[in-house]
């Protein structure tokens, strides 16, 4: 049994006795020492049985990028079926892309994760960045934007595809010490090649030096979300396809950085985009709405329409791609609406455009621009599917793949306001 004074003996204890209830954690392991050590420091706690309720499980996500990968993942479930922990791998089939290469191989890892997850029936994943890793992706956010919220740095725990949260229980630890605590045991990791790649942004961040960089408080951010959420459920209403600010909230707008937020990813939720605003079209819209000018501004795939009576958000009708959902299929439409097929056939999902439906010759204004950009729900041969044939429901775009903890509020807010049902608690909490 390793010293109770050690500090990943310490933070592997305090994370485990957070659970209140029973729960089974899928362990993301590569063999490299950070998750190594969480899976040690793990297995090593919950054989004292002193958490009952904690069992384990153990994923290697073979990207199938470079030679040995298969063999690392079977020294992984060695290493798994020594601590008793059962082990999966899951393997990147297919093509890789020529660019974006570590980006598209996260988002696929998570993914794999995701279902690895609910295969093995695991209530949370577990990762072990440790404060190394926060240092670095600090470090890589101050160049893109140094005053952005970003600089709160990898939130320590994250809602992945709206289903399963990942937890990061060695955040507030280094890597030295993880890796002295493996060497106390006689435990041994693999090293990833990939780690000293000078091609790789994170690399080179690492090699010239990234703690310097200081990481926001993620309280902060946490208050700056309960701020914006606030102001979104106060002057924002939905209906007949579109969003509307109060028109008394626009001086807010430009004064309170939360409620700026706020609407910039109320506007990436419209758009269907993942991101907000970039900063030369967030800045357009600022001058826009400073100007008091009553007209339309397009930004980011949104109408943003000005009237006296408040400041309408409405998805532009331009590059909307049909979609056909085979039966008894579920997909994403547009960024903006999850649309599962209940019929026995395939179906066509396009935008509304001119084509008059029911109940829309009373529409006007805002209202009648952004019916053209609806979801309208066809067989092939051109029938309308009825309304028990499919399920609509909209997606919260910038927090459908990844939800920080911290953005909790703001996400429930706005999806209270779309009628979406509310994201979920971590399972420690």
């Amino acid at each position: 049994m390793a010293r109770a004074e050690d500090p990943v003996v310490e933070a592997t204890g305090r994370f485990l006795k957070s659970f209140k209830r029973p729960a089974r954690l899928l362990v993301a392991i590569s063999g490299g020492s950070d998750s190594t050590g969480l899976l040690v420091a793990l297995a090593t706690l919950c054989a004292t049985g002193r958490y009952p309720g904690i069992t384990l499980a153990a994923c290697t996500i073979d990207h199938a990028l470079r030679a040995g990968s298969a063999e690392e993942a079977k020294w992984v479930e060695a290493l798994c079926a020594r601590h008793g922990i059962p082990h999966v791998t899951r393997r990147w089939e297919g093509e890789k892309p020529a660019s974006g290469l570590q980006a598209a191989a996260r988002a696929k890892r998570y993914d794999l994760l995701v279902e690895a997850a609910a295969e093995l029936g695991a209530d949370s994943i577990l990762a072990a960045h440790t404060s190394d890793d926060q240092n670095e992706t600090v470090a890589m956010r101050a160049k893109r934007s140094p005053e952005g919220v970003g600089l709160s740095g990898m939130a320590d725990v994250v809602l992945l595809n709206g289903a399963v949260w990942l937890l990061r229980p060695f955040l507030s630890l280094e890597r030295a010490a993880v890796r002295a605590f493996l060497a106390a045991r006689g435990e041994t990791w693999l090293d990833d090649p990939s780690n000293r790649n000078p091609h790789f942004e994170r690399v080179r961040i690492r090699e010239r030096g990234a703690a310097t960089i200081p990481v926001r408080s993620s309280q902060d951010r946490h208050l700056l979300s309960e701020r914006a959420a606030d102001f979104l459920i106060e002057n924002v209403r939905a209906g007949r396809g579109l969003l509307a600010v109060d028109p008394t909230a626009i001086e807010a707008l430009l004064a309170d950085p939360a409620a700026w937020r706020g609407l910039l990813l109320l506007a990436a939720t419209v758009g269907g985009r993942a991101h907000v605003l970039e900063a030369a079209s967030a800045d357009r819209l600022r001058a826009f709405l400073a100007s008091g000018t009553l007209s339309r501004l397009t930004a980011g795939r949104v109408v943003f329409d000005r009237r006296r009576d408040g400041l309408f958000l409405y998805r532009e009708h331009r590059g909307i791609e049909s979609l056909v959902l085979p039966a008894g299929t579920a997909a994403l439409w547009d960024g903006r609406y999850c649309v599962a097929n209940a019929t026995g056939q395939p179906i066509v999902v396009s935008p509304a455009g001119d084509e008059e439906g029911q109940g829309d010759a009373v529409l006007r204004g805002p209202a009648l621009r952004a019916r053209r950009a609806a979801p309208r729900l066809k067989f092939e041969d051109g029938e309308m599917v009825p309304a028990d044939g499919a399920r609509v429901e909209p997606s919260i775009a910038p927090y459908a793949r990844f939800l920080p903890r911290f953005d909790l509020p703001l996400a429930n807010a706005l999806a209270g306001i779309l009628g979406c049902r509310p994201f979920s608690s971590p399972s420690n909490e």
